[in-house]
């Protein structure tokens, strides 16, 4: 049974991510979003170095909130419109593996390549290279739990009409200490302080939500396929 999950779980990543290749514009928004948010507060504010290693840390993780936000409405609603998500639920495999399968594509598709694009983005807020680490880290620990968190609210949210307004008022308190821990690392570090609190933390909001967030989601779909 162990076996099946897992080979369930790495089919159905590599289908999501097969159909995100296919249309490309729709995987690539949140980055563009991502980036053209972030560039915006450099240009509006001016060149004023402390206020920008200031402000840095809350405003790139707040547009990493709201970037891996803008996917989450298509992550079982395309599947429910053409009857994928009913075969997932008569699969032998269990639906909690299932759905972990879907919330680590989206995360691929969304949180890696903002791993990646982070750093880049903080140099134009002339950030220290121990602050860019630290940036990294909060966002490899914070960013899966934003995708997990993320998964409850589509879920709960399937075939109702804004459902993308829905999923935001669901989900964005839930992000909010994902948010005050991974801008707090940075900050913390900015400030000659340590970090590995703030990292406590976030490596703690995913244990639980790698826990809870699968079987809430569960049974937020069985409800919403009666």
């Amino acid at each position: 049974m162990q076996s099946l999950g897992l080979a369930a779980t790495y089919a159905v990543i590599r289908r999501d991510l097969g159909l995100a290749m296919r249309r490309k514009s729709d995987a690539l928004t949140p980055v563009f979003f991502f980036v053209i948010v972030v560039s915006l507060f450099p240009l509006g504010i001016g060149a004023e170095r402390d206020t920008l290693r200031q402000i840095a840390p809350g405003i790139i993780w707040v547009a990493a909130l709201l970037a891996s936000m803008l996917s989450l409405n298509r992550l079982f609603e395309e599947d429910h419109a053409d009857g994928t998500l009913e075969q997932l639920m008569l699969s032998t495999a269990p639906l909690g593996m299932l759905v972990t399968g879907k919330v680590i594509a989206h995360w691929i598709l969304t949180g890696v390549p903002l791993l990646f694009v982070a750093p880049l983005l903080a140099l134009q807020f002339d950030l220290a290279p121990a602050s860019l680490l630290t940036l990294a880290t909060s966002l490899a620990i914070g960013t899966p739990v934003l995708s997990l968190l993320g998964a409850i609210g589509a879920s709960l949210t399937i075939g109702l009409r804004g459902g993308g307004v829905l999923i935001a008022l669901l989900v964005l308190p839930l992000y909010v200490p994902v948010l005050i821990f991974g801008a707090g690392a940075v900050a913390s570090v900015n400030a000659g302080l340590g970090a590995e609190s703030h990292f406590s933390l976030l490596a703690a909001a995913l244990a639980l939500a790698a826990f809870f967030s699968p079987l809430a989601t569960t049974m937020a779909l069985r409800i919403a396929l009666e």
